[in-house]
């Protein structure tokens, strides 16, 4: 029963590898050893893990609060950006609201008959809100 259920869970570990090599481009990096391969490769499992999650989260608990999978100052950023504002809301919006905000930064159409984003359209999203992030934090120090 144990490897059944691990088998059941195969799909999911194809798909954090798929977030890894193409999202994260790890095959690409062209690092001569295997000291600088391995901070490399670290840094962009959590990178994986965390997109992977917010994808499933998104998925599955929809109305959950966004905190759960980003910072005040990352969902603030992302909020103003989406909706060209400076005011954003005391309460912070859902995971999948902010899941599909981030897939719209990495070229998710959202039209009618398209299915949930994926995680390669978080990963582009992901590296835009980033920068948008972190200009927010530049103008707005709490």
């Amino acid at each position: 029963m144990e490897r059944i259920r691990w088998y059941g869970l195969r799909w999911q570990i194809e798909v954090y590898h798929k977030v890894l090599k193409s999202g994260c481009g790890v095959e690409k990096a062209q690092l001569a050893s295997v000291e600088r391969l391995l901070p490399y490769l670290a840094l962009l499992s959590i990178i994986a893990w965390r997109l992977f999650w917010m994808t499933l989260l998104a998925r599955h608990a929809p109305e959950a609060p966004c905190t759960l999978v980003l910072a005040a100052h990352e969902w603030r950023a992302l909020y103003a950006f989406h909706h060209k504002t400076h005011q954003v809301p005391a309460r912070p919006p859902t995971v999948g609201q902010v899941v599909l905000w981030i897939a719209r930064l990495g070229g998710f159409l959202a039209r009618k008959n398209d299915g949930p984003p994926g995680v390669t359209v978080l990963w582009r999203g992901w590296q835009r809100l980033s920068d948008i992030a972190s200009a927010w934090l530049t103008f707005h120090p709490s």
